[in-house]
Order: C-alpha cells, then structure tokens, then sequence
C-alpha cells in the first residue's frame, strides 16, 4: 500500500539532468534498441514518472521555470534571449539561505555566474553567450531566415565533440566533488548537468558503433504527409526547417549518432552513480534524473524541440532512494516544476515564506499516493519560429494544445499515442470530442488566460529587442545552432 511519508527526510539530493533526451529512448521503459544500463539499474531501485512533461520544450525558459518551480509566463523568462538572472527566488537558493550546501556542476543556461542564482558554488558552468544568448529567436513576427539550421544535419556522425568533451569534464568534476568529503560532511544538494545528447549529433566512436543504421527505427510518419497540416506547426517547421537535410540515410545516421550519444551519456550518469557510492552517501540521498525537453528525431517530420509533441514536450524522469518505492510506475502527470517541491521536502528545510505558493508537488509524495490521473499538467512555447503563444495541457489521457489566434490540437493518447489524429478537426461532431475540448481549455484558462499572456510576451520581447540594438542586431547577433560550450564562448 503507497502512504504518504509522514517526517521530513533530511537527506541529500542529486539531480542529474541531461539535455534533449526524449522520454522514450531508454531500455527501462521499453526501448527496442538503445542501451541505458545505469538508467536502468536506477529505475529498478526507484519509481519511473511516465507522464513528466517540461515546462516548455526549449532549454532557457525550461531552465529557469525549474529554477523558480514556476512557469515560464509567471516569472516572464519567454525565451532564449531572456535567460535566467537571479533576481526571481530560486528554490537553490531557498535551500542554500538555510544552511545547505548547494552545488552546481555543468550547464545551467542562465545568463550568468555573476547573477546570485542560488548556488553555493558553481563548477564548469555553461551560461548562455554573451549574458544574452540567441536573439533570432526574438524575431517572432517577422522572422529571417535560419541558416544555422543546416548544421545539424553536416554534424552527423561518429568522433567526439566539444560537447562530448564538456560532458567527460563534468562527469569527472562530479566524481571529485563526490568523493571530497569535506565538501559533502553538512547536508547538500548537487544540480549535476549534461548536455548530451543534445545535438551537434557526432557520437564518440565506441557509442556510435553500438547501433546499426540499417536497424534504425524510422520516424512517426516518415515518407507519409510530412508535417501536420496546421498553420502554426508549419511556421515553425518553416523556420526550422532540419528535415530538408535529411534523406533516409541521413537520417538513420542521425538516429544511431542521438542513441550513441544517449548512451554515452548513460555511461557518464553511471559513473556520478558510482562516485555516489562509492563516498559511502547513496543510503542517505535521493536521487532523481531528468532533461529539460525531449526531441523530435524526424517525427512527424520535426527535429530538436519547440512543439507540444509527446517526443518534444515529454521529458524522462526517475527518482530513487530513501523513502520511494521500488518498481513504481508512476501514472500521475508530472512536471519538472516539481523539483522544487522535492527540493525542499527532500532536505528538510521550511517552506520559504518569501516565495509565493508554487505549482509543484514533491516526487517523494506523488511516488508515494495513488495514481492521479486528473491532475492537469502544463507546457508552454514563446520562442524561435513561433508567431504566436502555444499552451498545453494535459490530463488523463487527453492532451489539449492551444494556439492563440490559430485552431487547436486535441489528441486521445489512450488511443492515438503517436498524436496522428487531431480530433479537434477529426471528431467535430462527436459530443465527446466536444466535451474533451471544453475541458482543455477549461483546465488551461484557470492556470492563465493564453491570449493575455501572448499580448505581454510579445510586448516584452519587443523591449528585449530594443534593449538588444534593434531587429537588425537580433538577426545578426548571437546566432548559432547549439550554445558554445565555456571554452569555446572564451574564444568569442
């Protein structure tokens, strides 16, 4: 029987969190082909969340929506030139102003390690460029051509790349920090971030040969209809427009290069795992493993993120160790706005008074209660390629997507988990559709009302962009297809 613990735990917490890892790529949730040993092992020891979702699937509006375990329209971080800078309350922080020590070791995409973002110390930080990231983004009503986007296609193959490199350092800066006992002697919390298997999509040699390309799984709709026919699906499928690069060769290349580097990125959590035990601390911390959104790896002919797709907006999530079930699989909708909620449940620490009530539930309850299945969970898009605001919301079995100012999406996941079906349009005249629909966005407007938001995102971008030089600047400016990593922003 599943019971709500009843104290506080007081233990350590290790968050390990990757980069563009979709839900799905992992051996312990059924996997056909990609090979995550360590994941796995984790898994068995723990509970699986099987309905997490990212607060919006780009990775510097995710990244400071977890920071603050609020969403994206609330602490008004739209975009990915709007990074993360310390002055909304961060849960690290939170913890740290009470006596834990709170450390970060890798990619946080805040603007910068000059912003008091809550951390004891920061190791091998990766901030967005320049203090203000990538502008082009900005440029939602009028948006220039994204060239960068040939790059993901040219990176395909096996070798190793800075990225892969950045991700040995921090797995190794880990490991030390692990193993340093005068560091971990009072009660911590370590925030350790990967960045595979985000793209460029080059996988050290030894992963990349694990998988065939001719064994590849193809696409959800590959060599069928293309992308959706939806207005603002097709303006960002326009800007993003990955998938013209791609043949069938190619893609499959990409395929094995994305499940090498998910491995290889298994092997580097791995060894963070075995440091933890092997400093004699894993009996008295929690552990929990993320990413900041998923990718879409062809699928209904989208590459990388930005869409309310299960591949994109899903994101994988496990949680082990003192107090969580073995072998639960979690059916309740989570969110990693739950995070700071797990935070301070896991640590012990009282409830900050200075910050607001927050939309999150920790882990360690929800692992622990029955299935919900109605709790609603939300995403949401206000970034490159968009020319509006995109709201999601998902519950039971029904996720409702709502574009201001263009027809929404309405998807049964129960019956249509490869999201082929928009019953927004399919089943018009059916009195269930129709009460699903008024559901959705029943559910969404009590979180926020979408089309004021979109009003006050687009008015804060347009001063962003007059803070930034103008529309000139912003097209020119900072932009790339993948951030740099610290030792290549040196170089710029």
């Amino acid at each position: 029987m599943l019971n709500t613990p009843k104290t506080k735990l007081q233990k350590n917490l290790l968050i390990i969190i990757s980069d563009e890892h979709r839900k799905d790529v992992m051996g312990c949730v059924g996997h056909p082909i990609v090979k995550t040993p360590n994941l796995d092992k984790l898994a068995a020891r723990g509970a699986v969340f099987e309905n997490a979702y990212t607060p919006s699937p780009m990775c510097v509006p995710t990244r400071a929506s977890l920071a603050c375990g609020e969403h994206v329209h609330k602490i008004g971080h739209w975009d990915s030139a709007t990074p993360y800078d310390g002055k909304a309350r961060s849960w690290m922080r939170q913890l740290r102003d009470q006596g834990v020590n709170v450390i970060s070791i890798g990619k946080l995409h805040f603007r910068s390690g000059e912003d008091d973002n809550g951390f004891t110390k920061e190791i091998l930080p990766m901030h967005v460029v320049g203090r203000v990231g990538w502008t082009i983004g900005l440029l939602r009503e009028d948006p220039p051509d994204y060239t960068s986007a040939a790059e993901l296609a040219a990176d395909v193959g096996a070798g190793n790349s800075s990225y892969t490199d950045y991700d040995l350092a921090i797995t190794e800066a880990a490991e030390n920090w692990l193993k340093g006992r005068e560091e971990t002697q009072k009660p911590w919390a370590a925030f350790v971030s990967l960045v595979s298997p985000h793209y460029p999509l080059t996988a050290p040699q030894e992963y990349y040969d694990m998988y065939d390309p001719a064994d590849i799984d193809l696409p959800i709709g590959y060599g069928e209809t293309g992308q959706p026919e939806h207005s603002e699906l097709k303006n960002i499928a326009d800007f993003f427009n990955y998938d013209r690069y791609f043949d069938e060769q190619k893609m499959r290349e990409a395929k094995v290069a994305y499940y090498g580097l998910t491995s290889f990125m298994d092997n580097c959590a791995g060894r963070v795992l075995a440091a933890l035990e092997e400093s004699g601390q894993a009996d008295d911390t929690i552990v929990v493993y993320i990413s900041d959104h998923g990718d879409m790896m062809g699928d209904q002919g989208f590459w990388t993120k930005q869409v309310m797709y299960e591949a994109s907006v899903g994101v994988p999530m496990i949680a082990a160790g003192p107090g969580i079930p073995a072998g639960r699989r979690v059916k309740t909708g989570t969110t990693l706005l739950d995070l700071a909620a797990t935070a301070v449940d896991v640590t012990g620490i009282r409830h900050d008074t200075k910050s607001r009530a927050l939309p999150g539930v920790s882990l360690l309850e929800i692992a622990n209660r029955a299935d919900d299945m109605d709790r609603t969970i939300f995403s949401e898009y206000h970034d490159g390629g968009s020319t509006t605001g995109t709201f999601m919301v998902r519950w039971d079995h029904w996720k409702f997507v709502y574009y201001v100012g263009h027809a929404p999406q309405l998807f049964n996941l129960n019956t249509d988990s490869h999201e082929l079906v928009n019953l927004a349009v399919a089943g018009v005249n059916d009195p269930i559709i129709q009460a699903a629909w008024q559901e959705g966005e029943r559910r969404l407007r009590a979180i926020c009302d979408p089309e004021e938001m979109n009003t006050r995102c687009f008015a804060d971008q347009k001063r962003r962009i007059a803070e930034l030089g103008g529309t000139d600047a912003c097209a020119t400016g900072y932009s790339f297809n993948h951030t740099p990593t610290p030792t290549e922003q040196e170089k710029i």
